[in-house]
């Protein structure tokens, strides 16, 4: 056991592929938790979120997906894998999330439903959404929060934010410039910092938020 977790990714996945389940059990309980937390907190739905950690990790150990260690960590290929795995579930489960395919796009009605909900929750404002995110309510609404945000910026927040990703490892998860993950971060920073003081406001409030304010 003490070999399998000093060997690399990469190494369990070649014997994986050769047959060794013990090679294939390894890896699969090295990268399952954080792949399923991706996947978690970018659709909101735990029954997706394990299917897709399924078909991944099924899909890898087929000879033919092609993985090229010259062009990054076998863990970025599993996480824009999963990235990909989701973004299709999404598309034909729109009950789930709805996803905006340009900035100016506005989510659903449903999901302005869930930040009015949110709203009754009032915590300390805060310039860093993050900030005190230990706090059960403030837990609950950045976590509708990101939910709410455009794919392309709630991808970056998830991996970044939340996952605790490097810049340089996010951009190869995304198949993007390392430019691109900050700068749609430093975008998704903001608009989490005013979905949030909306819910500051309350109810009343938050009745007469236009979502397509907060994404313009």
């Amino acid at each position: 056991m003490r070999a399998a977790r000093e060997e690399t990714d990469e190494g369990l996945l070649r014997r994986a592929r050769g047959g060794d389940e013990a090679a294939f059990a390894a890896l699969y309980g090295r990268r399952q938790a954080g792949l399923y937390r991706f996947a978690l907190q970018m659709c909101g739905s735990e029954s997706v979120a394990e299917d897709v950690v399924q078909e991944v990790f099924l899909a890898l150990l087929d000879e033919e997906i092609n993985f090229d260690p010259a062009r990054g960590a076998l863990s970025s290929y599993l996480y824009g894998a999963a990235r990909n795995q989701v973004l299709r579930r999404l598309a034909k489960e729109r009950n789930f999330v709805a996803l905006a395919d340009d900035e100016g796009t506005t989510n659903r009605a449903d999901e302005q439903r869930r930040a009015r909900q949110s709203g009754a929750r009032r915590h300390e404002a805060r310039h860093d959404p993050f900030a005190d995110a230990s706090r059960s309510e403030t837990v609950e609404s950045v976590r509708q929060a990101v939910l709410a945000l455009p794919v392309h910026y709630r991808e970056v927040v998830v991996l970044c934010e939340l996952q605790e990703m490097s810049y340089a490892e996010a951009a190869a998860a995304l198949s993007c410039a390392v430019g691109t993950v900050r700068s749609r971060l430093h975008r998704a920073r903001s608009l989490l910092g005013e979905r949030l003081k909306m819910f500051d406001e309350g109810e009343e409030s938050a009745g007469d938020y236009d979502a397509a304010r907060c994404f313009a």
